[in-house]
């Protein structure tokens, strides 16, 4: 399957390279904080090779021994899967559901240098996001001058034209989601065109278009609201780099064209899957625009500070978000992060490893409603944006899956497929 693909070489291989980066930064690490430093970085990796070590020959997954507060969630979901009725027994690496060892991979990375004072808060991602960011430039400049010309007449457009804007930079959002270092293993992704020029081409590739529903929750959410009640719109992020450019057009968008009142970011508390975004990429992608040479860049990120400074737009990360469990358990073992979603209009969830939570990244038939793979989970009407990286997929027409299937072999993996798929809850 894909996912023993993943674990035998892109999971060895994104190891490879933590390990390589902090050898890389000793010197770094030695300024900065002397032998100590160095000392830290040299536990840090002889950790991350144990666990290479422990990827690699399948060994069984082991509880987590670190005082982080999440600790003792992750050992009861250790149990959990050790005492399923259909289990093995004792997990281990290919004997696992990939999902959980995937997510275990990246938490036994954060520990290696949590637990490890005075490089605790060195982010072993951190080069590669930035690096996408710079190589996307072009993109950027083209996306963020697009949106400044725009905002200039918005509000003489009129409702068709609204819709048509709408329409645009949810696809660059959905489409900005092939920019992840995760599925690349940290190889180079990034955005190099301009993103708004192959919308048009792309439009035959997007497997489930719900582009309409989002439209008509918007516009009656936009006609009901009082004095009192906001429109709130939450974007469950992905990756940095040009993919949370992308994002943050389609919320300023979403402000401007007072499709809604607020926007609430959701990021990682830890580094996570190479690319994904924290509350310090979303700060530092922000500020690079804002301090940027380029006008309408400089203009993009100097109104996204104001969004902030003013509270229309809110980031906020919840450790769930980088736990094993599917969103079907969020009410259970979340609920103060499930009770604040439901106070939302419209859920985004971004990108694929969003999908596979959503889903349960279980191997359902394609055909399955995307209603039922969700597994009652319901906080507010929401909609997935992803382009297809793992071999889960659900909400197909009757044998549009094998269709595509005949054709392309590889169509689940290639990220050269995406969906815009809603869902309306309860």
């Amino acid at each position: 399957s894909f996912a023993y693909f993943t674990i035998k070489d892109r999971l060895p291989q994104i190891l490879t390279r933590v390990i390589d980066t902090l050898h890389r930064h000793k010197n770094e690490f030695f300024e900065e904080h002397g032998e100590k430093g160095v000392e830290a970085e040299k536990r840090a990796i002889s950790f991350l090779s144990k666990l290479r070590n422990e990827l690699q020959t399948d060994k069984p997954v082991t509880p987590l021994e670190d005082e982080l507060p999440d600790a003792a969630l992750w050992n009861q979901y250790l149990d959990y899967q050790r005492n399923l009725p259909n289990g093995s027994g004792e997990p281990s690496w290919f004997q696992s559901p990939w999902l959980y060892v995937e997510c275990y991979m990246y938490r036994r990375i954060h520990a290696a240098l949590a637990q490890n004072p005075p490089i605790d808060n060195f982010d072993v991602f951190k080069e590669g996001k930035a690096q996408n960011f710079f190589e996307s430039q072009e993109a950027v400049i083209a996306l963020c001058t697009y949106f400044q010309e725009l905002l200039k007449n918005i509000k003489d457009l009129d409702e068709k034209q609204l819709q048509e804007e709408l329409f645009k930079l949810l696809q660059v959002s959905l489409w900005g989601n092939k920019c992840d270092l995760s599925f690349s293993a940290g190889q180079d992704s990034s955005q190099k065109s301009s993103p708004l020029q192959s919308l048009e081409n792309m439009v035959p590739y997007i497997l489930v278009n719900d582009l309409e529903k989002v439209w008509s929750l918007l516009v009656n959410a936009k006609k009901n609201r009082t004095e009192r009640s906001n429109v709130r719109v939450d974007i469950i992020l992905d990756n940095a780099g040009f993919e949370l450019v992308s994002d943050l057009v389609l919320a300023d968008f979403l402000l401007s064209s007072k499709l809604a009142d607020e926007v609430y970011f959701h990021g990682k508390s830890i580094p996570w899957y190479v690319s994904d975004t924290t509350k310090h990429d979303f700060n530092w992608t922000i500020k690079q625009l804002g301090s940027a040479n380029h006008m309408w860049m400089s203009r993009c990120g100097i109104n996204w500070e104001g969004n902030l400074k003013k509270g229309v737009w809110v980031f906020c990360d919840h450790m769930f978000w980088t736990l094993p469990h599917d969103f079907s358990s969020m009410s259970e073992v979340a609920p103060d992060l499930y009770a604040e979603l439901q106070k939302s209009n419209l859920l985004l969830f971004k990108g694929d490893l969003n999908y596979r939570k959503l889903t349960g990244d279980r191997k359902w038939e394609y055909s399955v409603p995307f209603h039922q793979a969700l597994n009652k989970f319901h906080p507010a009407p929401l909609c997935s944006l992803r382009t297809l990286k793992s071999d889960t997929q659900v909400g197909l027409k009757p044998g549009q899956g094998e269709q595509v299937q005949a054709s392309e072999p590889e169509w689940m993996v290639s990220g050269k497929y995406g969906v815009i798929q809603f869902d309306a809850g309860l």
